[in-house]
């Protein structure tokens, strides 16, 4: 079964666009040889596609689903790079590693490297990705293809490595450890303790079910949570959202938006 998903990997185009519904050609390809999809679901690889599949696991030929998708000419994504606010949310986005720039700065993509997945437009806030026809036009080719797929592995090399790395940076704190530092700083415990309270009081009680909090505001479903006091001692006020906290807000919006307009 491995050798066939490999044999079935190798004759698609390697767009990682997800059109089939599958997170990449390769997964799809899997799905292809256990039996559980069929050959007609790749937009990228067109009637052709499907004619070659059909010819390496001898099935007939089926009509492409369009439902999944347009074929048409290879295009590449473009960024105005005039409205670009340097949020990074097409980084995130492209599987192929493609679009250069850091944070808070313009971004670029590297048409040599684009595959057309289109995957970056959705998420963009700002609307300033477009994809265009590649001038001159031209077909997508086998290097295209071998060079996407490699490009596709080395990005989640890198993601496994990133997040490796995060795991190992976190601290381990154990319950016991918990226990002993709030015994051994009392005063510091009671401030934290009362902060969470004030910051559950202070929540909006207006929101609606369902609806994403407002940036720089607690989820309004902590407003049903009551903490007993730990003494008498009159709360502070709640502290100030970080910037970490509002970064974190900003892109959940976003990527919201983005999942509203796909699904759309």
């Amino acid at each position: 079964m491995h050798d066939l998903a490999d044999r079935i990997d190798a004759r698609l185009p390697q767009t990682q666009c997800t059109k089939c519904g599958f997170d990449g050609c390769r997964p799809y390809a899997e799905a292809i040889a256990n039996g559980t999809a069929g050959i007609d679901r790749c937009p990228p690889g067109g009637e052709a596609g499907v004619a070659t599949l059909a010819a390496l696991l001898d099935r007939p030929i089926v009509p492409l689903d369009l439902t999944r998708g347009l074929p048409g000419p290879l295009r590449v994504a473009r960024i105005d790079e005039q409205h670009c606010i340097g949020c990074t949310l097409c980084i995130q986005a492209c599987p192929v590693d493609a679009i250069v720039g850091a944070n808070k700065r313009m971004h670029t993509i590297l048409p040599s490297a684009c595959t057309g997945c289109d995957l970056c437009v959705a998420p963009c806030p700002v609307d300033c990705i477009h994809m265009e026809v590649v001038a001159p036009p031209r077909a997508w080719t086998e290097q295209d293809a071998a060079d996407a797929r490699r490009r596709y592995t080395l990005r989640q090399s890198r993601l496994i490595r990133e997040s490796d790395r995060e795991h190992s940076a976190a601290p381990t704190v154990s319950a016991t450890a918990g226990e002993d530092w709030v015994s051994r700083n009392p005063a510091a415990a009671q401030q934290d303790h009362e902060a969470v309270a004030v910051s559950v009081a202070h929540t909006p009680s207006s929101a609606t079910a369902g609806s994403a909090p407002a940036i720089g505001q607690p989820d309004a479903s902590s407003a049903d949570i009551t903490l007993p006091p730990l003494s008498s001692t009159p709360a502070p006020a709640a502290p100030a959202d970080s910037a970490a906290e509002r970064k974190q807000a900003i892109l959940a919006a976003a990527l919201a938006r983005a999942r509203a307009r796909r699904a759309g």
